[in-house]
């Protein structure tokens, strides 16, 4: 697949067993979550989606539209139940079905392979939404499922992919270069990402792929692959190392004329709203979400209409 400026997205390639450190913290992850971290009040939906293990959150009643919501984990350590007790409120509140699928990790699958999964989900949520009469579909995600949802949206931008009708991007890694100004900016201020974190997640995901390329590191896109960027809203923390990248995105694309609202927050951690409710500014962020996707559900195109 290419852009506009005809940048490739790379084939797959093979990746290597995790190390046991990272194998010891997904252990322990998945311990926390069979003890019922992360557990929602009514049990999600497990399925498959385009082959993935996926969670799937529905509404009470017919769906408004649909969600795909990626999960973060620095693209190695994620899984879908991190973004439940999230999904399962959004489904409620907004009407509509979040599926969570769970994309594979690196290092045994290096970039692209998760982009790869990303938007075979995508394409496999597309099915249902043209069976729903074309109903909105919005892609979701925090952290680097966050950035996964930024590089769908560049495919979408460029005819590449299936409608997208708007993006939610919470604490977007957005830049995995890792040489942002706010890495040691805010270094004392984000107590759960850090430049020693990011480099060694961004090379177990990369494996000596370009950290520039546009689909890697959307902040890297030229103006003509924005050109035709969806719709997006951008949350992120005042304090968290990645708000650089927050800004430049929203910075590019507002100077473009797209559609992006950026919510900043004083006092925010990182994907708060994911975390917990109850965290501050996840209420301000989750309200911010709602209002975002009301919008989308309101605004899209009809079948028959221009």
């Amino acid at each position: 697949m290419t852009l506009k400026t005809g940048l490739a997205l790379s084939i797959e390639r093979p990746g290597y067993p995790a190390p046991p450190d990272l194998a010891e913290r997904r252990a322990q992850m998945a311990a926390g979550i069979a003890a019922g971290m992360f557990a929602t009040m009514v049990p999600p939906l497990e399925t498959e989606l385009a082959g993935l293990r996926t969670l799937r959150f529905d509404p009470p009643g017919t769906p408004r539209g649909y969600v795909l919501q990626l999960h973060g984990g620095g693209f190695r350590i994620g899984r879908p139940e991190f973004e439940g007790p999230f999904a399962e409120a959004l489904a409620a509140r907004c009407g509509v079905t979040i599926v969570v699928p769970q994309y594979r990790l690196s290092p045994e699958t290096p970039f692209p392979g998760g982009l790869n999964d990303a938007l075979a989900a995508l394409q496999a949520l597309q099915a249902l939404s043209e069976e729903a009469d074309e109903a909105p579909l919005i892609v979701s995600g925090d952290s680097a499922g966050a950035g996964l949802a930024a590089s769908i949206g560049l495919m979408t931008a460029a005819g590449l992919t299936s409608r997208v009708d708007g993006l939610v991007l919470l604490s977007p890694w957005l830049d995995l270069t890792v040489t942002a100004p706010s890495f040691a900016a805010n270094a004392a201020s984000d107590p759960l990402f850090g430049t020693k974190s990011a480099r060694v997640a961004a090379d177990l995901y990369l494996q000596g792929f370009d950290p520039q390329h546009p689909l890697a590191s959307p902040v890297f896109a030229g103006d003509r692959d924005l050109q035709d960027y969806p719709p997006c809203l951008i949350s992120v923390g005042t304090g968290e190392v990645l708000l650089d990248d927050s800004w430049r995105f929203h910075a590019r694309l507002n100077a473009l004329g797209r559609d992006s609202r950026l919510v900043a927050l004083d006092g925010m951690e990182h994907v708060a709203v994911v975390r917990g409710r109850d965290l501050p500014g996840s209420a301000e962020t989750f309200a911010a979400i709602t209002s975002f996707v009301d919008g989308i559900l309101e605004r899209a195109p009809r079948p028959g209409e221009d």
